[in-house]
């Protein structure tokens, strides 16, 4: 029988944490990766799920999520430390019938429990999961150094920073039409932040929390890694600019709008109308 271990959503969980950690963007035990799991997906490996399960109370209800599975990143742990014990750094759940609570059937394996932000995921994953019809099934949160350095220098305005990524790099608009939506600065690990990033994901796959990281969702670890890699691309791209003096030329709203219509994606309009970033 295949060992739950050399599953694709074991490593794949192992390679997007490797990853990110490679990429400076989650330090420490910073970050949380959660991915749902389909029944048929999960099924091969019951038998290497605990016989006791323990159940958690869910501190803020998920009835759109009932009856899911997650693979989600544990609480505390280092994600530099997954590829070498993910038995220890990852949970595989499944939440209950109602929503209320839910189950840890394999991982940390030392004790201890998912990451503090499940709420927040949970909040967002319940708004992803219907605005896709199911399509999208990973919530990504990392301290993306670069797209963290611009909460503190540009203005807080979704459409403008949108507007701003878009023009440092052509592939942005390609790859996030529906632009970035922004929260206020708000305690980590609460209900309050997470219904708040669950407001900006019904419309924008990516949420900026200032002073603090980045929220992304998408179908595939994959897909949601490079949604991220590419904003924090053009965030690099804009503080090197910003630091030389800022934009005297940059991408214009026409060719913006060609790019939309070359690729067949919809450009959010706010950012379009906000006009150019750049100042001559």
């Amino acid at each position: 029988m295949q060992s739950i271990l050399s599953s694709w959503f074991v490593q794949g969980m192992v390679k997007a944490t490797g990853d990110m950690w490679l990429k400076g963007w989650d330090e420490r035990n910073g970050g949380n990766v959660s991915l749902r799991l389909l029944p048929e997906e999960v099924a091969p490996f019951a038998g290497d799920f605990v016989t006791d399960a323990r159940c958690v109370e869910l501190t803020h209800p998920a009835p759109g999520l009932a009856n899911d599975w997650f693979i989600v990143t544990g609480s505390g742990k280092f994600f530099r430390n997954v590829q070498l014990d993910p038995a220890d750094s990852l949970a595989l759940l499944q939440v209950d019938e109602k929503g209320l609570s839910y189950k840890i059937h394999w991982g940390l394996t030392n004790g201890g429990l998912p990451t503090s932000e499940l709420a927040a995921h949970f909040q967002s994953h319940s708004v992803r999961k219907q605005l896709t019809n199911g399509a999208d099934r990973v919530i990504m949160h990392c301290h993306a150094t670069n797209f963290m350095a611009l909460s503190y220098a540009i203005e807080l305005d979704s459409a403008r920073l949108t507007r701003l990524l878009w023009e440092g790099s052509t592939e942005c608009l390609v790859v996030f039409p529906d632009g970035v939506g922004i929260v206020p600065w708000m305690v980590p690990g609460t209900d309050e932040i997470g219904n708040a990033t669950a407001e900006q994901m019904a419309s924008h796959s990516l949420v900026m929390w200032p002073f603090h990281g980045i929220f992304g969702a998408g179908p595939t670890l994959d897909e949601t890694f490079g949604l991220i890699d590419t904003a924090e691309k053009s965030s690099e791209v804009v503080v090197k600019v910003l630091s030389m003096g800022g934009m005297r030329q940059s991408i214009t709203t026409e060719q913006l709008v060609a790019l939309g219509k070359r690729f067949n994606v919809r450009p959010w309009q706010a950012a379009l109308d906000v006009g150019p970033a750049c100042v001559a």
